[in-house]
């Protein structure tokens, strides 16, 4: 599960249910793509709301960004880090179109990730790279708006740790299935890159 700022208001008594014992992983998105195609604003007591209710249990993190703003972006992600770590046994850096390894390299390590965001451009032309990046330093690299088979195998190869989309929720489980198989393929192809 993949919980954003509105999860607060729109599902209150299951974020409750996260909160005292969680059926299942889950992980901290920032809201910045509802930000970016206008269906939300950033709200940065929201979101504090969030970490403080959900962080201490959650896989991760994504720490407040710009999405395809670049160094903008990355400023940014990085002023949130000191008191997400506070909460969060990890938190994860977006990556942005025209961020490179050497701007983000710094700042990653066990306890600081990379989620790869920004343009589908910028996501399918990079993830290579970025997979590379994680596995050289040691961190989480989770990989955003993963929505179809295609996707799913990339993520194997570049190695993530974990992806997120909404297919499954929007088309139900026929969508459910395919990301399933798709997802264990990828596990099978990530284990023979890796021998």
């Amino acid at each position: 599960m993949l919980f954003a700022p509105y999860a607060l208001t729109k599902f209150g008594p299951h974020v409750r249910e996260y909160q005292e014992s969680p059926p299942a992983r889950y992980c901290l998105d920032n809201g910045a793509w509802s930000e970016h195609r206008g269906t939300a604003s950033f709200d940065p007591a929201a979101f504090r709301e969030l970490v403080e209710r959900l962080g201490p249990r959650a896989d991760f993190v994504v720490s407040p960004d710009v999405v395809g703003g670049g160094r903008e972006s990355l400023r940014l992600s990085v002023k949130w880090l000191p008191e997400l770590l506070q909460t969060c046994r990890r938190v994860l850096i977006p990556t942005q179109d025209g961020l490179t390894k050497r701007d983000l390299r710094p700042y990653l390590g066990p306890r600081v990730g990379l989620f790869v965001g920004g343009s589908d451009e910028h996501k399918l032309g990079t993830l290579r790279q970025w997979g590379a990046l994680a596995s050289s330093v040691g961190c989480w690299l989770h990989v955003g708006r993963v929505n179809s088979a295609r996707r799913i195998e990339y993520c194997g190869i570049a190695g993530a740790d974990s992806f997120d989309g909404s297919g499954a929720a929007r088309f139900g489980p026929i969508k459910l299935e395919l990301y399933e198989r798709a997802r264990r393929a990828a596990s099978v192809q990530t284990s023979l890159f890796s021998k």
